[in-house]
């Protein structure tokens, strides 16, 4: 497995699945669902519908995700020893 993964693995609340890691956040109103991607050296943020909504997660752009949740990310894929800039790459 990859290093980074297994770095972003022990990191608080990241699970790897595969060649990805994954975070879930709940903010006062919003949930989301953070991955970062191995292969292609990228973050996707997904905003997760309330657990009664019945609806399907949705990915986001990341001018629409707070700012302390994107530093949050930033700092977590650092420790990793992923480059944190990565986080603000447009797909």
């Amino acid at each position: 497995m990859d290093e980074r993964l297994d770095a972003l693995g022990e990191r608080e609340g990241w699970h790897v699945e595969g060649r990805a890691a994954r975070v879930h956040y709940q903010g006062e109103t919003d949930r989301y669902s953070v991955e970062y991607y191995a292969p292609s050296d990228c973050v996707l943020y997904w905003k997760v519908p309330p657990e009664d909504g019945g609806e399907t997660a949705v990915p986001v752009g990341r001018t629409t995700v707070p700012g302390p949740l994107r530093e949050r990310v930033r700092l977590d894929l650092d420790a990793a020893g992923v480059d944190p800039e990565i986080e603000r790459r447009e797909l």
